[in-house]
C-alpha cells in the first residue's frame, strides 16, 4: 500500500472517529435538555425524580466534556450542539403533557424512550466498523455502562408506576 493511500486510510478513520464521538455529544446534550425539561414539570411530591434527573444531566454533562476533549485530541472540531431527533422527543413531550397532565408514570415513560435512544446510539459507537482506537472504546464502554443503569433504573421506577 502506497503512503498517500495510507494517509488517506488514516484520514478518513479520523473523520470517522469524530463523526462518532459528535454523535454521542449531541446525544448527551438532548439527554441533559430532556431531563431538565422532565424535572421541570414534576411537581414537588416528586423531588425523588428531581434529583435523580440532575444526577444523570450532571453525568451527561460530563460525557459530553470528556467526548469532547477526545475530539479536540484527534484534530476535530466538537459539535455541542442537540440532535434533531431530541428536539423532536422534546416537542412530542410537550404535546403529550398538555393532554395528559404532569403525570409521573407518563415523564418516565418518556425518560425511557430517551434512555433507549442513547443506549442505541452507544450501541452504534461501538460498532467495530467505526475504526475507534482502543482508548476511545474503552470511554465509550465506560459511559454506555452508565447509560444502561439509568435506563434499568428509569424502567424500574416507571414499572413501579403501574
Amino acid at each position: 500500500m502506497t503512503l498517500i493511500k495510507q494517509i488517506i486510510i488514516a484520514m478518513e478513520t479520523l473523520e470517522k472517529s469524530v463523526e462518532v464521538l459528535n454523535d454521542l455529544i449531541e446525544i448527551n446534550n438532548d439527554r441533559v435538555a430532556g431531563f431538565a425539561h422532565a424535572a421541570n414539570v414534576l411537581g414537588a411530591k416528586d423531588e425523588d425524580l428531581k434529583t435523580l434527573f440532575q444526577q444523570l444531566k450532571d453525568e451527561s454533562r460530563e460525557n459530553v466534556h470528556e467526548l469532547g476533549r477526545e475530539v479536540y485530541k484527534i484534530g476535530g472540531e466538537a459539535e455541542m450542539g442537540m440532535s434533531t431527533s431530541g428536539t423532536l422527543h422534546r416537542m412530542w413531550l410537550d404535546i403529550k403533557e398538555t393532554f395528559s397532565g404532569h403525570d409521573r408514570k407518563t415523564i418516565l415513560e418518556e425518560c425511557e424512550r430517551g434512555e433507549d435512544a442513547i443506549k442505541k446510539a452507544y450501541q452504534n459507537a461501538l460498532y467495530p466498523d467505526n475504526g475507534l482506537r482502543p482508548e476511545l472504546i474503552e470511554i465509550i464502554s465506560r459511559q454506555q455502562m452508565a447509560v444502561i443503569a439509568a435506563h434499568n433504573q428509569i424502567k424500574a421506577l416507571r414499572d413501579s408506576e403501574e
